[in-house]
């Protein structure tokens, strides 16, 4: 994994943030960039392991999964033990060590209600490590947060790169397996070895892939640290809302370009928001001026981020360092 990129390279990620399997020659006509400077200095991101590729679910379009999310306190000199057995997990979309130390926040994709139970109410109470826990279980995903690309692109840039007018959910296909589960191996995987894993044609495998992302049955996603896009001061926001405010609320927060993810959950807050920012000042303006002005927001606990252990499904290669 590279210590840092130069402004060039970091551009070209933010690209791929956006669009992740953009081909180098569109990821060259967006930057005014020549497709071969855009291999020269990306391929070698992939090839070392600081931009991975990938896909994730959407739970609302498979009805086995319930996403949850978890607090977890901990005993702090077991903090970095419980965060790396919970990336472990096949299970486990994102684990983060939060706030003072002593917390871990994971969010799971379980399969059903029996997984939910089995790890609510035997593997957490299991464990000697672990103190206490709340539960949110996520309702609803705001996809327009996944727009993140740390401000390294310009509005003529991003437009570019506006993805396809959403369709409606298309109807289950066998093949849909074996094409998830090879994009959350590789999110860039030809069209080749997507046909070859899902005993399909290159054409036909091509056109579900354009399906299911349209339909919103998957995200694709790049996977990188942060803070080599200058993002050195990430937190959780826990927000709660009234509930005539709560629809306002989560789309005004996850229509910001600072804010990486967002969802309406149960529990003591009703919004999770995901925020990147460049360090604490602006993560400070964030809170007045964006969060300060909305009215129907009732309380905030403001957590940051100390480490990172798993994010969109992938086990961090140092879980004890910073994000």
């Amino acid at each position: 994994m590279r210590q840092a990129l130069d402004e060039t390279d970091r551009r070209i990620v933010a690209v791929l943030l956006a669009s992740p399997r953009a081909s180098w020659r569109e990821v060259g006509r967006v930057l005014g960039l020549s497709e071969r400077t855009v291999v020269r200095r990306a391929a070698p991101l992939y090839a070392d392991g600081t931009l991975r590729a990938t896909v994730v679910r959407n739970p609302a379009y498979f009805p086995g999964l319930v996403p949850i999310a978890l607090r977890i306190r901990c005993r702090p000199h077991r903090i970095r033990q419980v965060a790396r057995a919970l990336a472990r997990r096949a299970d486990t979309v994102w684990v983060d060590i939060l706030g003072g130390g002593d917390e871990v926040c994971a969010v799971f994709f379980l399969d059903g209600p029996e997984a939910r139970n089995a790890l609510l109410l035997r593997d957490l109470p299991a464990t000697d490590a672990v103190h206490s826990w709340t539960a949110h279980t996520l309702l609803r995903v705001f996809p327009t947060a996944f727009r993140w690309t740390a401000g390294l692109l310009s509005p003529e840039e991003a437009d570019r790169l506006v993805p396809a007018a959403p369709t409606a959910r298309p109807e289950p296909l066998d093949l849909d397996r074996a094409l998830i589960a090879t994009l959350a191996e590789d999110g860039r995987s030809t069209y080749t070895e997507l046909a070859r894993r899902a005993g399909t044609t290159a054409l036909t495998a091509r056109r579900r892939l354009d399906v299911l992302v349209r339909g919103q049955v998957v995200r694709l996603a790049t996977e990188v640290d942060l803070a080599l896009l200058g993002a050195h001061a990430e937190a959780l926001l826990w927000i709660t809302a009234q509930p005539g405010a709560l629809q306002e609320t989560a789309e005004t927060v996850a229509g910001h370009p600072q804010v990486r993810f967002t969802a309406a959950t149960t529990g003591p807050a009703n919004l999770l928001a995901a925020v990147a920012a460049a360090d604490l000042d602006a993560l400070y303006a964030f809170l007045v001026t964006v969060i300060g002005p909305l009215g129907g927001i009732t309380g905030i606990d403001t957590t940051p981020l100390l480490a990172t252990a798993k994010r969109t499904g992938l086990t961090r290669r140092s879980p004890g360092g910073g994000p």
